[in-house]
Parts: structure tokens; C-alpha cells; sequence
């Protein structure tokens, strides 16, 4: 079994982003609580993708979009605060990826990411993942079926059912990789999604998940 890894909101995040965007919410007196930011952030995301390079007119965007879903009308200095207080914020891990310690299978990194991710994964998780596959320098991405296709070529895998893809996006992750033949798991640690049969909560349960899969191929 080899293990495949989505990055961003799966590996890592920005754990400052929502505190970041309610306090200039909270500046236009607006009262957003976190829990409702965090669902509209998250479903935007399935929908509006990340380029590879990220830019001003695209966090206008993506902002602008979130602000609407919110139910306030954007404008350009409130946009303007959100584009200084919330870009380019710093990666960190999630808590639960050191159970990937624990874990003895091969595993690597299937993302929409610039190149900068390899810097990014060695000094997060130094000596943990094998390689890094990034849509940047495959020029394709997903949700384009043909990126998982690469990744088996990449891999050398002949019979997809040996991967387990573990990614936090319905759209770009769960639904190709699923496509191809991969088996997939849903990382869903704030229950977004609790109709979605193959999720987990939390990055421990990726044992118990593997157990079931190799059973089932006995």
C-alpha cells in the first residue's frame, strides 16, 4: 500500500486565516462568528480552485465571494484589509499528521502547488514523504483525472487499488482519485461532509482505514 497525500487544508494549513479575517470583519463592524466562516471558506474552496501562484486579483476574488456568501456587499478597502491581514500567512502542520510517524508505508504528495511545497513539506515533515508530485510542474491539475493518471506513471504503480489517497476536497480530490480506481479517504476533521462514507476525522484513523482495505482485498 503506498499512502497519497493532498497538501494544503490536508497537511497543513494557516491557523491564524479565520482569526485574521473575523477581526477585519469585526473592524467594518461586522460580528461573523467562526464557525459560519469557516463552512462559506470551505465550500468556496470546492468550487473557485487555487491557481498554482496566487495573486491580489485572485484573493479579490476569492474574498469578494466569500463576502457575498456572508451576506455583505464588498468593497475595495474592505478587500483591501483582507488581502493585507490574511495573504500569504505562514504554513504550519495540523496536529494529527504526526500519527504519520507511526504510519510505515510509503508515502508521498499529490498537490495543486507551486514548487515551492517541496521547501515547504522538508521543513515541516522532514524524512517523512518520499516525493512530491506538484501541478506546477506537471503543468495539469486537478480535479483532471489525467494528474492522478501521472501519478501512477510517476509511482511506477501498475494497479491503482495499491494507493490510498487521503485528501480534505470532494471535488478535486475524493471524486478523481476515486475515477481512476484509487482508494480514497476524506480527511474531514470538521465534519463538513458526514454523508461522505470513506472520511475519518482525524489523521489517526488512516491505520484503521488500511486494515480495512487490505482485509477486503484478501
Amino acid at each position: 500500500m503506498i499512502l497519497l497525500f493532498d497538501a494544503a487544508n490536508t497537511l497543513i494549513y494557516k491557523p491564524k486565516v479565520y482569526t485574521k479575517i473575523i477581526s477585519v470583519l469585526d473592524s467594518f463592524n461586522y460580528d461573523v462568528k467562526i464557525e459560519k466562516l469557516s463552512l462559506h471558506h470551505k465550500l468556496i474552496s470546492e468550487f473557485l480552485i487555487f491557481p498554482d501562484r496566487t495573486s491580489r486579483e485572485f484573493y479579490d476574488k476569492f474574498n469578494s465571494e466569500l463576502l457575498y456568501s456572508l451576506g455583505i456587499i464588498p468593497n475595495e478597502k474592505i478587500l483591501e484589509n483582507l488581502f493585507n491581514e490574511c495573504s500569504y500567512l505562514p504554513w504550519e502542520k495540523f496536529e494529527d499528521t504526526k500519527f504519520l510517524n507511526a504510519i510505515e508505508y510509503p508515502k508521498f504528495i499529490l498537490s495543486n502547488f507551486n514548487n515551492s511545497l517541496e521547501k515547504i513539506i522538508e521543513n515541516l515533515f522532514p524524512n517523512i514523504f518520499e516525493g512530491i508530485i506538484c501541478s506546477e510542474t506537471e503543468k495539469i491539475r486537478k480535479p483532471d483525472v489525467n494528474f492522478y493518471s501521472r501519478a501512477l506513471e510517476i509511482l511506477n504503480v501498475k494497479n491503482p487499488k495499491s494507493i490510498l489517497y487521503i485528501g480534505d476536497s470532494l471535488q478535486l480530490d475524493m471524486h478523481p482519485a476515486s475515477e481512476i480506481g484509487m482508494n480514497v479517504c476524506l480527511i474531514d476533521r470538521y465534519n463538513y461532509y458526514p454523508n461522505y462514507q470513506h472520511r475519518i476525522t482525524d489523521l489517526s484513523a488512516i491505520i484503521k482505514k488500511i486494515d480495512v482495505i487490505e482485509n477486503d482485498t484478501i
